[in-house]
């Protein structure tokens, strides 16, 4: 008898919303990110500004091979924990994304999103000792980036946040998110840069606060504002910024954010790479005889070596360098190394060169779990995860601070793992 016929292929995840413009769905969980996740004949669907329960009328807005996104028409039956948007000017803005949650429910939601992407993506399992801490969620930002256009009908200045997903400008007079200190300028600086001579202003304006009551920092320098340093104190310590050095945003947690990271080990020498203005290097210096701060800013180095001189703080040494090329003067088994790198995360060299130079005690802080995932998952072929804290530095966003502590036991892989996670998909 002949051979059956093969039985047809099935179609790739992507192709089977070809066809589908409009759609009705469940959303059945938050993801890293803030984004909903629902499906389409099984194919993920990812939904801004959605919430577990939600079902929905959406609207494709992009097919990829194995997931999508869309946006929302029409709600259809609220998800439990579903709120109005307590401030609907930033509906549309990207700061905002998960102001229509309750409060608490933001800080749970995201903290599962956040677990559930270290052990998909990274393979990990993750201590019992796991800590989530949130504070106020509201008035609590330091520091933010606002955007500015001219008005094609008034003639005016626009100041406020991008649309979400684009660079149209959305003007905003007040935004609760800020310091007060900070959401009391929103208000003036239409009319401050209306009165600008010799051009446009500037297309984004960077503004940072220090302590309550204080003053603010504005960059670029813009006639009839402030642009030099504020200072904070965290604890004990008196730290100098402005508007152009980074520095972490949420006023309130701040010293629990410091003490989760530096804790109460002590010894010799301690590393803090990409050092910024030495938020951790300086309560570090209390603990170790000798600490280096390794920073590639020249402008937060000079506030890191100021800061070391205004606390009295003579053994901290400030490198001016990037990581990435200073890693060959690391010695091998310090006591401790901190690292606190950009939203993207460790690159290989410097992955490979902290298992080659084996310090005993290792601290990650990250903001993207997809990239603490991926390192994670090479880091730990020779370190223990002792402890990871998350932190809710960013309420009414999709985002959390994650804190990582991680011992030595080796011996580390030799190689890098070649199925480390890719990050483009989002899920």
């Amino acid at each position: 008898p002949a051979p059956p016929a093969p039985l047809p292929a099935a179609p790739p995840p992507g192709a089977r919303l070809a066809g589908v413009d409009v759609a009705v769905v469940r959303i059945e969980k938050l993801v890293a990110g803030g984004e909903g996740l629902g499906r389409i004949d099984g194919v993920p669907l990812f939904v801004a500004r959605s919430a577990p329960g939600d079902l929905l009328e959406v609207r494709l807005t992009e097919r990829h091979p194995d997931y999508g996104r869309a946006e929302i028409v029409k709600l259809l039956e609220p998800g439990p924990g579903r709120r109005p948007d307590p401030v609907p000017e930033l509906s549309r803005a990207g700061i905002c994304d998960l102001q229509h949650l309750d409060d608490a429910l933001q800080t749970r939601l995201k903290a599962v999103a956040v677990c559930e992407t270290l052990e998909r993506l990274g393979g990990l399992r993750l201590p019992e000792n796991l800590k989530v801490v949130a504070g106020d969620p509201w008035h609590y930002r330091l520091r933010t980036q606002l955007h500015t256009e001219i008005d094609p009908v008034g003639g005016g200045v626009r100041v406020g946040y991008h649309a979400r997903g684009t660079n149209e400008v959305l003007p905003v007079s007040r935004c609760p998110l800020l310091v007060p200190e900070l959401e009391a300028v929103l208000a003036d600086l239409p009319g401050v840069l209306s009165g600008i001579e010799g051009g446009p202003p500037p297309k984004r304006i960077d503004v940072a606060a220090g302590d309550p009551g204080g003053g603010i920092s504005v960059a670029p320098v813009i006639p009839g504002l402030p642009s030099g340093e504020v200072t904070l104190t965290v604890g004990d310590l008196l730290y100098g910024y402005d508007a152009r050095t980074f520095f972490q945003g949420h006023r309130g947690l701040l010293l629990r954010l410091v003490e989760a990271v530096v804790g109460s080990w002590e010894g010799e020498e301690a590393y803090d790479l990409f050092a910024g203005v030495g938020l951790f290097a300086l309560p570090l210096a209390r603990r170790y005889r000798r600490v280096v701060a390794v920073e590639a800013d020249t402008n937060a180095c000079r506030y890191a070596r100021n800061n070391a001189r205004r606390n009295r703080i003579s053994h901290l040494e400030v490198v001016g360098q990037a990581v990435e090329s200073w890693l060959a003067a690391l010695p091998v088994g310090v006591d401790r190394v901190v690292a606190d790198p950009p939203r993207a995360g460790l690159v290989s060299k410097v992955r490979r060169a902290l298992l080659e130079k084996r310090p005993k005690r290792l601290t990650y802080v990250s903001c993207h779990p997809a990239a603490l995932a991926r390192d994670l998952r090479f880091l730990t072929a020779a370190y223990e995860m002792e402890s990871v804290a998350l932190f809710d530095l960013f309420p009414q966003t999709g985002h959390m601070e994650v804190v990582v502590q991680l011992t030595w036991r080796g011996p580390a892989e030799p190689a890098e793992r070649s199925d480390a996670p890719a990050l483009s998909n989002p899920d």
